[in-house]
């Protein structure tokens, strides 16, 4: 006992200094409580990240890099990317989740002409996205802070129509779940113009992968996913009227290769590989991956407990 006592005290005085010496890599360089989550923004070398609690590493809402702020950092950023291979001059861009606008900024940079709402409920991380990571606003470029499901409410109401929406947004835990259900979907579908793309950032590890699966397909029918082997999220591109060839296969294929090429230059200036966007593409028309007897999710249906087994 006595031998075992001091091996675990050995192993104990090894591992402290080492987690020491990771806690202070990382400058703490403002925190704060906002209505609806502990925020913190830290720096660790030439990488400012938002994080929104501190009980987990893998809270991380945003990061850039300070010398090189037009370079995307996170891989799930680049993958949102993708739906530019198929809609490549979208006009009217709606980004529901702003975290520390860096997505914002990085289409305004590929895209100056086109025009991006983005829709944030805290006005805490819209203050802190201005204040430390350089999050552009102007006239072509504007926020409100509102509930992402309001905003779509009353926009639908006013008939409005965006080419490209984005959905982004995280409690810190997972997607809010009345940003999951069908109606949802439904709402958000009627503010897609003719050939509008959403893409909708997710994980591929979660328990609900089935049901927001099953969810999506409900809307827009079978639908294209970007997923990277380096980590756990998962891209889901639908288009307003439905795709009609699996990804790959028929006329589309040339218009997306052909936009991929176009966009290359372009897109290697903020770190993306066109070409391995093109690649990581699938279809769920010829690889669905969840049961077909799936539940759909809906305002009266929406298992938020399942979040607890939800993987990383």
């Amino acid at each position: 006992m006595h031998k075992l006592m001091c091996k675990r005290l050995f192993a104990l005085l090894v591992i402290t200094p080492l987690l020491l010496i990771n806690t202070t890599l990382a400058e703490v360089i403002h925190s704060e409580r906002s209505l609806y989550r502990n925020i913190l923004v830290e720096d660790k070398g030439d990488v400012r990240c938002l994080k929104f609690n501190v009980k987990s590493s893998k809270t991380r809402q945003s990061c850039y890099y300070k010398s090189n702020p037009e370079k995307l950092l996170f891989n799930y950023t680049k993958q949102l990317l993708t739906a530019l291979l198929i809609n490549p001059e979208p006009q009217n861009i709606l980004i529901i989740g702003l975290g520390g606008g860096t997505m914002s900024n990085t289409l305004h940079q590929l895209l100056p002409n086109s025009r991006i709402d983005n829709i944030e409920i805290d006005q805490s991380v819209i203050k802190v996205a201005r204040q430390y990571f350089a999050f552009l606003e102007n006239d072509k470029i504007k926020t409100y802070s509102q509930d992402g499901r309001v905003f779509v409410k009353r926009a639908v109401l006013k008939k409005q129509k965006y080419d490209w929406i984005i959905l982004d947004a995280f409690n810190g835990d997972y997607i809010p779940e009345h940003l999951m259900t069908k109606e949802f979907l439904l709402e958000v579908k009627m503010l897609l113009s003719d050939e509008g793309i959403l893409t909708a950032n997710t994980f591929s590890s979660s328990q609900l992968y089935p049901y927001e699966s099953a969810t999506y397909k409900a809307v827009f029918g079978d639908f294209y996913q970007v997923t990277n082997k380096d980590n756990s999220n998962r891209i889901i591109l639908a288009k307003n009227h439905g795709f009609t060839d699996a990804f790959g296969e028929g006329a589309s294929v040339m218009v997306h290769k052909e936009n991929a090429a176009k966009l290359s230059e372009a897109l290697l200036k903020v770190g993306v590989d066109a070409n391995k966007l093109f690649q990581r593409i699938q279809s769920t028309k010829n690889k669905q991956n969840w049961p077909e007897d799936s539940p759909v999710l809906t305002d009266q249906f929406s298992p938020a407990n399942l979040l607890n087994l939800s993987g990383d």
